[in-house]
């Protein structure tokens, strides 16, 4: 019973890699049949970068993905880890979105030209993340900038109320 765990998150990965695979393939298919069946004549040499950058954008994420999903054995062949858990945020998150977002722009970019701004999204997204990693590092000044009376007067009783000794109240003997 040893390792349930890390046997059960190596089927999981297993099974999460494969469904992933299988949307890469689809989005792919469905793509290369529509544009090269039925709008083959509109198929230009930018389509075709588009079908590259499409390809590039699934396979380093997936490839990433497949690095982490990979379970770890020690010398004598016994699992140890059975990969990193697939269904957490973080890296794995971001990963993820790129894999759909790059699905949903090439799907989509049979009907119109114009969804290819769509990718603009990983870029603005990964500049507002970075903008708040940065922010934490900048200096702290007046966090509340400037305070209305109200809550300067209040402020201002709580300081004075902490201010004052405390005394304990005891039993007379």
């Amino acid at each position: 019973m040893a390792n349930q765990g890390a046997k059960k998150r190596k089927e999981e990965n297993a099974r999460h890699m494969q469904r992933l695979l299988f949307v890469i393939v689809a989005c792919n298919v469905v793509y290369a049949v529509v544009r090269f069946g039925f709008f083959f004549s509109s198929f230009t040499w930018k389509h075709w970068m588009g079908l590259i950058l499409t390809s590039l954008a699934y396979l380093i994420p997936y490839q990433q993905l497949a690095t982490m999903s990979k379970p770890s054995y020690s010398d004598s062949g016994e699992l140890i880890d059975g990969g990193f858990d697939m269904t957490t945020g973080g890296i794995c998150g971001y990963l993820h979105d790129v894999i759909y977002i790059t699905c949903f722009v090439q799907i989509s970019s049979i009907i119109s030209d114009k969804f290819w701004y769509t990718y603009l999204v990983i870029p603005g997204f990964a500049a507002y993340q970075l903008f708040g990693f940065v922010k934490g590092f900048l200096s702290h000044g007046e966090e509340g900038g400037e305070e209305d009376e109200k809550t300067k007067k209040k402020r201002e009783k709580m300081e004075r109320r902490a201010s004052r000794p405390k005394f304990v109240k005891s039993r007379a003997r």
